[in-house]
């Protein structure tokens, strides 16, 4: 109890949650289980000696540098062109869009830092409730760790000694069933509030908007391909 109570005070003081844990638990090992501090370190060196886990700060580079090169936009637009035609179409590029850039980031947070904010300002400059909008991107999100490439995966693999390559060909069909799901309330929502189109379908702007994110949409591919083909 004393540990934990400690780890709430060094998270109120500021220091980074990782810190605190790894803090509190080698003081507890060695304090309480009277492991010797070398030991103690070395066996959190060997945790995380793990080369599948490369794939986590992986993911997140990856994710930062998509948010950076202004890959986000760019799947925005598309996600815009493709369903932006439909009543409340904005409502369904939040949710689209999080979709396609889940096979990229693997993280709910990457998702919300990084298509969040274009997606609220976006539904918010065209007349969308702010807590609707919030509310939309927070849920669309979660479908981050469910459609593969997926980190929580790649931690539950190792830790239960299941293949990676199977979660991730299991996370499919949920994560476009949550995302089926959405769009129903969406629509809903939109026939109750009276959401207007977005813009027009245009065909020219489709095929643009897919040409610029085409190597971008080919990232979940060469990952779970790689993966389920043996790499």
């Amino acid at each position: 109890m004393l540990y934990i109570v400690l780890l709430f005070l060094l998270l109120a003081v500021g220091m980074p949650i990782a810190v605190g844990m790894i803090a509190t638990g080698l003081l507890y090992v060695v304090l309480e289980m009277g492991m010797d501090p070398l030991i103690a370190a070395q066996r959190v060196a060997t945790g995380i000696d793990s080369f599948p886990l490369l794939a986590i700060p992986f993911f997140m580079l990856a994710a930062e540098l998509m948010n950076f090169a202004g890959i986000t936009d760019r799947i925005f637009r598309l996600a815009k062109s493709m369903v932006g035609a439909i009543s409340g179409g904005l409502a369904y590029v939040n949710v689209l869009a999080s979709m396609l850039f889940a096979g990229m980031s693997g993280s709910a947070v990457a998702d919300a830092g990084g298509l969040g904010r274009i997606e609220i300002k976006a539904m918010k400059d065209d007349g969308y409730e702010v807590d609707f909008a919030a509310a939309l991107t927070a849920a669309s999100s979660t479908i981050g760790p469910i459609i593969p490439p997926s980190i929580s995966f790649v931690i539950y693999g190792l830790t239960a000694g299941v293949s990676i390559g199977g979660l991730f060909a299991a996370g499919l069909l949920p994560g476009l069933m949550m995302g089926g799901a959405l769009m129903a309330l969406i629509a809903f929502y939109s026939k109750k509030r009276k959401y207007g189109r977005t813009q027009r379908f245009s065909w020219r702007e489709l095929k643009d908007a897919l040409a610029h994110a085409f190597l971008a949409l080919m990232t979940p591919v060469i990952i779970v391909g790689g993966i389920l083909g043996g790499i």
